[in-house]
């Protein structure tokens, strides 16, 4: 049996699924010959790190504590386990050995995870992040980590086979001319309603209501989270482009960024009437409208547009993702994945879907 240690950042929701998913899939693991074996935790300031020999790590009754123990909102530092530290390239340092693979499922920065990042390419670690942020951020982070073995699945849609899809097609010698999709569950439920004839205000507070948005919705209206998938799978496809080169289009008017959330909430109204009116524009020609990242050579643009209502984006409604690949192979009817693109449990799933892949490869 080869044990491989597991490095993790963030302990969430996502993170503490991971850990629940980790501990529920050992007979899985056992069928490929290895063992995931947990040796250190971290969240924004605290740590645990396993002192036992490496075949065991941190014991499972320890984990299932440490879960329910940032279930109720406490501190790793403030655990009997736990101590405060503000370094994670130290603790990669310590907390693994050949064959280790770092997982990151925070909303850091990339300022924050960087140098534990080139820690690890330095140790010969595998990397997999949910994470956006080190993947859009400086072109240098995303060469360092694509210089070692590494998954990101999960941050483009979540559990779907989006990133190992694309990839795929380019490892076969396709030429992928053009890749959309609505990549927000948030978005699409509003699109959704409208199509239903809401107004736009009372879409965004039922979707609120519900908890799709984040707590101020202008986090997912802005469509910067939209952004960010979308430069993922353009730099995927090899293209060197930046956050600041992407056409993105926000679901509020510019002067609504400096309101308080109250104000926001308050004024939200003031956008029904032009949504409503492009609405019925799309619905005259036969379209509806969707929030469609588009990406292409030409580069990328992320927004509104009106499509067909038969169409594959069209024909999407509630809060699943949807992401078509137009290639060479699949020209006239692309290549099409759809299904939840958010929630912790799937998340979670495509990261150890990923911690899978790399331990095939991490020795």
């Amino acid at each position: 049996m080869r044990y491989i240690p597991i490095i993790q950042f963030g302990v969430g929701g996502v993170g503490r699924a991971l850990i629940r998913q980790v501990l529920a899939t050992a007979e899985q693991q056992a069928r490929y010959g290895f063992q995931f074996v947990y040796t250190a935790l971290a969240d924004s300031d605290g740590a645990v790190v396993a002192t036992r020999h490496e075949d065991e790590g941190l014991a499972r009754a320890l984990l299932e504590d440490l879960v329910e123990w940032k279930a109720a909102g406490k501190r790793l530092a403030e655990h009997p386990e736990g101590y405060w530290q503000g370094d994670l390239a130290a603790l990669v340092d310590v907390a693994g050995w050949p064959g280790a693979i770092v997982v990151d499922v925070t909303a850091a920065e990339a300022e924050t995870v960087a140098p534990a990042f080139q820690r690890a390419r330095d140790l010969g670690y595998g990397i997999v992040l949910a994470n956006k942020k080190p993947l859009t951020g400086d072109l240098r982070l995303w060469d360092l980590l694509h210089a070692g073995p590494l998954r990101y699945e999960s941050t483009v849609g979540a559990g779907l086979p989006v990133i190992s899809t694309l990839r795929t097609l380019l490892d076969t010698g396709d030429s992928v001319k053009q890749v959309q999709g609505a990549l927000s569950g948030t978005l699409g439920f509003v699109m959704s309603a409208l199509e239903a004839g809401q107004s736009f205000s009372a879409a965004v507070r039922e979707a609120h209501r519900l908890g799709y948005t984040e707590p101020d919705p202008r986090d997912d209206l802005s469509g910067m989270d939209v952004a960010r998938k979308a430069l993922i799978l353009a730099r995927t496809l090899g293209l060197p482009l930046s956050m600041d080169t992407l056409t993105v289009e926000p679901l509020y008017p510019p002067d609504f960024a400096a309101l308080s959330r109250d104000e926001f909430w308050a004024r939200l109204d003031e956008v029904d009437a032009e949504m409503q009116a492009r609405v019925a524009s799309a619905a005259a020609e036969g379209n509806v409208l969707r929030y469609v990242a588009d990406v292409s050579e030409a580069g990328v643009s992320v927004g509104v547009q009106a499509v067909p209502r038969e169409s594959p984006l069209g024909a999407l409604r509630g809060t699943d993702n949807l992401i078509s690949f137009t290639t060479a192979r699949y020209a006239a009817r692309p290549l099409v994945v759809q299904g939840a693109g958010a929630g912790v449990d799937v998340t979670a799933a495509g990261v150890l879907g990923d911690m899978f892949q790399l331990a095939q490869v991490c020795r």
